[in-house]
């Protein structure tokens, strides 16, 4: 990253939508990608493989689960996933959530 990026708030970049996940990316490069996303209750990111990542949890109450353990997670959650677990996720209420992914 060549540049600070300063987001003064976070609510003006995630989108919910009834249709899905639209995740916003605030930044990505050859090492790093850095996406904000928003469920609406009942939304769902299905179970997949990836690289290792940081979950930060802003606002709302959902459950992820990473391999064979699921975590309970709410406002101010913070899940780091090691490369080549299998993650997924399933909003209870209004979530929003802030992934790193490292390349």
């Amino acid at each position: 990253m060549e540049q600070t990026l300063f987001f003064p708030d976070w609510r003006d970049k995630v989108i919910f939508s009834a249709g899905g996940p639209q995740p916003q990316v605030l930044h990505e490069d050859a090492k790093v990608k850095v996406v904000i996303v928003g469920l609406e209750p009942g939304g769902r990111i299905p179970a997949h493989a990836g690289g290792a990542g940081v979950y930060h949890f802003l606002e709302g109450a959902g459950q992820m689960a990473v391999g064979d353990e699921v975590f309970a997670v709410q406002a101010g959650a913070t899940l780091l996933i090691p490369d080549g677990a299998t993650r997924g996720l399933l909003a209870q209420t209004r979530l929003a959530f802030i992934a790193v992914r490292l390349l």
